[in-house]
């Protein structure tokens, strides 16, 4: 009597542990399944436009300086076709000059510069704009200038392009298009007919 009543309980000890082990067994499968938590990780949507018109640029670092390089040739580029290129990289269209680049966007004092702005200069004293630079944010420059030197980052405060400085403008708009109601060519074409000259050959 003692003996079956021993073996009825040990019976319904294991069946219990087979069920807890069962049980158990069929949570863990069960969370397995279920979908992981994603790690949020920056993306190329989350960088601002000015962000990755400044990392195009950094990429050409030490590239040589080429007046009146041709438009979209990167082995060589002159003030103006540097901005112009790194630009359309990012889906904004500029014209060739710094002249006309001056005429696009919205004016922007020094004081209130953003990374991005292009930032424009009479290096020659002598009434035109005649180069342009990205400023990149912490009193710096972005640009090309010179034979030598080529594609460079510059101090702003105290600089040639500080002391010869003209006018600032924004191109980056919230929506990452060119500000300013009209079109890079429309503008483009607007200057060549009011001045006669040919953009390609201008810095």
């Amino acid at each position: 009597m003692n003996n079956n009543t021993n073996l009825n309980r040990k019976s319904r000890i294991v069946k219990t542990f087979m069920g807890i082990g069962v049980c158990l067994s069929v949570a863990f499968s069960g969370s397995m399944l279920l979908p992981a938590h994603p790690v949020h990780a920056a993306s190329v949507s989350d960088s601002s436009v000015a962000d990755r018109v400044i990392a195009t640029g950094k990429q050409f670092l030490g590239v040589r300086y080429q007046f009146g390089a041709p438009s979209g040739r990167t082995d060589g580029f002159d003030c103006s076709s540097f901005t112009q290129y790194v630009f359309k990289q990012n889906g904004i269209d500029l014209p060739r000059s710094s002249r006309e680049q001056s005429q696009v966007g919205t004016p922007v004092s020094k004081d209130q510069l953003q990374p991005g702005d292009l930032v424009f200069s009479d290096t020659n004293h002598d009434g035109d704009i005649n180069h342009v630079s990205i400023y990149i944010g912490n009193g710096q420059l972005l640009h090309t200038y010179r034979v030598g030197i080529g594609v460079t980052v510059s101090d702003f405060a105290g600089s040639t392009w500080d002391h010869t400085f003209v006018t600032a403008r924004r191109v980056i708009s919230d929506n990452g298009q060119t500000s300013g109601g009209q079109t890079a060519s429309s503008q483009a074409s607007n200057e060549q007919s009011s001045n006669g000259q040919n953009a390609g050959s201008q810095e």
